[in-house]
């Protein structure tokens, strides 16, 4: 072999078998996995199978299953098929379970089975860094983001999807129908086993007419006129990019805006923000234990009644308008060219007359006011560029005051979007990034959040051992 490097023979035995514990570092990642695991009280969490019954076949303690599970997501190994098999050849894994090595459909029922106590431990994690005062800016930035679900695209129905994929059979029929006429009246035009084919195909196409059909009246049993039949809880998710939509899960996220450590998240299987404002801002209050936490929000979260529902909670939601009449674009005035004046309860308009409040609703008991000024709208010269009504209206909210002083704590931080877009919006491509193209594994929404909660505890363990350091996290862990 001359100067190279020259490999043990394999079949060579060792007088003196060397230790397990000498392939595993002092500073590799996996002792920090078996710390934080060991200082747990995994059954006041509540761990099945803490306590061990005095029949039966002895199980693996929940320990081991934990630590198999914390350091897959770790290191990007999600399946439990794949766990399995690392468990077996793995020297790291080896080391932290002690060379156990359970099977696939264990580990898979350990997932499936503790679903709570898993999300439990995520939120312990969060609890210790807390106690480390990492939280201490009490700024957090909010977002959303879809993540594929186990179901197919093909395998979910609306309303719209199945009206448009009916309308599809009923002409492919009617082509294939007229195809055979044209045979029945020219046999020399389409060959014979041309025609049973045409014949086989149609039959086809009534069978998925049927099928729609029983598809379509689910739908209208349905709360949300969504059926998916791989994953029951998983939906159609909408995205700005056509042709984009995914079917999935939203997953919610509040990341401290310091450290970029999620603080609070959660699995929702609704395609849009708007009611999250208020639910997120409360988790992530909670896990900050901090009397006052400003929350930055992009507008797809703006929703004058959730705002409301943060008030006098000391979350301080910064949320921007949202405009979607379109005017700015054509040149015409906006809502927010109009300036009300508290003290007098009116509007100055841009030609700088009063809008008063109307006395009456206009719908009479609703909760929307009408401010508009009967004389002056009529000789304005800045008329066109305001209304082609008789009179201007600028509608007010009767708790508009709590979106005023919204927009007034959003003025002072001029950079809070560039914060919160810095802050929230590489999780997410990290998170998809580790769980790869599939996204989730388990189906139901119960299911997927306890795959979440992993991902997210996998995610908070590497960012602390960037801030911290491997040996004074253990520290900080065992004390």
């Amino acid at each position: 072999m001359g100067r190279f490097v020259e490999e043990q023979d394999r079949r060579q035995d060792f007088l003196l078998p060397a230790s397990l514990d000498d392939y595993v570092a002092e500073d590799n990642p996996v002792r920090v996995v078996e710390a934080f695991i060991d200082e747990l009280d995994l059954v006041a969490v509540g761990f099945a199978g803490a306590t061990p019954a005095h029949t039966g076949r002895p199980a693996y303690h929940p320990s081991t299953m934990l630590k198999i599970y914390l350091y897959g997501y770790l290191n990007r190994i999600q399946s439990s098929r794949r766990l399995e098999r690392e468990a077996q050849r793995n020297i790291e894994l080896m080391w932290l379970t002690g060379r156990l090595a359970p099977d696939f459909k264990t580990i898979a029922n350990f997932r499936r089975d503790n679903g709570a106590a898993i999300r439990a431990v995520c939120s312990q994690f969060v609890v210790l860094c807390r106690q480390l005062s990492l939280f201490g800016q009490a700024t957090v930035a909010i977002d959303g983001s879809k993540f594929k679900a186990v179901n197919n695209r093909d395998r979910n129905y609306t309303e719209h999807k199945v009206t448009k994929r009916i309308e599809q059979v009923e002409a492919s029929i009617e082509r294939y129908l007229a195809t055979l006429d044209r045979a029945d009246r020219e046999a020399s035009d389409v060959p014979q086993a041309r025609v049973e084919q045409i014949r086989e195909k149609i039959a086809g196409l009534r069978g998925q007419m049927r099928f729609l059909k029983e598809m379509a009246a689910q739908l209208e049993a349905v709360p949300d006129h969504q059926v998916s039949l791989t994953d029951p809880d998983a939906r159609s998710m909408n995205s700005s990019g056509r042709g984009t939509g995914i079917v999935g899960y939203n997953l919610q996220a509040a990341v401290d805006a310091e450290h970029h450590l999620i603080v609070a998240h959660d699995v929702v299987n609704e395609g849009n923000d708007r009611a999250q404002l208020a639910p997120m801002g409360r988790q992530a209050q909670a896990a900050i234990a901090a009397p006052k936490i400003t929350i930055l929000a992009d507008r797809g979260y703006m929703n004058g009644e959730q705002v409301l529902e943060c008030e006098g909670t000391g979350i301080l939601p910064c949320v921007p308008r949202t405009d979607t009449s379109g005017k700015a674009q054509r040149g015409l005035f906006t809502k927010a060219d109009f300036v009300y004046d508290a003290g007098h309860d009116r509007y100055t308009c841009p030609a700088g007359e009063y809008l008063t409040k109307a006395r009456t609703r206009s719908d009479h008991h609703g909760d929307i006011d009408h401010y508009r000024n009967l004389s002056a709208c009529h000789g304005c010269a800045l008329r066109a560029r305001c209304t082609t009504e008789k009179v201007k209206r600028v509608k007010r909210w009767k708790h508009e005051a709590v979106i005023d002083a919204m927009q007034k704590r959003l003025d002072l931080l001029p950079n809070a979007m560039g914060i919160r877009r810095r802050t929230v919006e590489h999780v997410f491509g990290t998170l998809k990034f580790w769980m790869g193209s599939t996204h989730f594994l388990t189906k139901t929404l119960r299911n997927v959040r306890t795959e979440m909660s992993l991902c997210v505890l996998a995610y908070n363990m590497k960012r602390m051992i960037q801030i911290m350091g491997i040996q004074p996290l253990i520290a900080a862990i065992r004390t």
